[in-house]
């Protein structure tokens, strides 16, 4: 495992606890997904794979954890974002960068509109296997993707 603050350690805790409550839950606030509360939008070029997500003010979200570092933006509006070394409001346009590994909370300020850009290798479409290539469910997983890249590193 990498080494991480008990800080940390206890924020990834509390996040995944609070993300697996929600999905075990069948109160209809709670949208899994693409939904109507959070409609997805899907976009594939060369190489790429664009994600657009609708998030209503007074909306929380909790986003997956990456395998890669990635771009994204904010287009329109006023998100608060949390992750386990800080918190920030920021406001569109913005434009940033996130590492791999980075589990963010957001709280929707203002109607806002989120763009992710990851990268798409096998330029494949179906999102259920684009999604296997860079996301995994937990940190868990995330620390076994790590000792599996690195011992496949070694290797070449």
């Amino acid at each position: 495992m990498s080494n991480i603050t008990k800080q940390q350690k206890k924020f990834r805790d509390q996040i995944e606890n609070l993300e697996n409550s929600l999905l075990q839950s069948n109160d209809s606030r709670v949208a899994k997904g693409n939904s109507d509360m959070f409609p997805l939008k899907h976009y594939f070029v060369e190489g790429l794979y664009i994600r657009e997500m609708f998030i209503k003010k007074n909306s929380f979200i909790i986003g997956k954890i990456h395998k890669q570092d990635h771009v994204w933006f904010l287009l329109k509006g006023k998100l608060l974002i949390i992750t386990e070394n800080n918190e920030k409001e920021i406001e569109a346009p913005f434009f940033s960068t996130s590492l791999a590994g980075t589990k963010k909370v957001g709280h929707a300020l203002e109607d806002c509109v989120f763009i992710n850009i990851h990268p798409n290798v096998s330029n494949k479409k179906d999102i259920n296997e684009v999604e296997k290539n860079i996301v995994v469910k937990n940190y868990n997983d995330y620390n076994k993707f790590l000792i599996s890249n690195n011992k496949n590193k070694l290797k070449n």
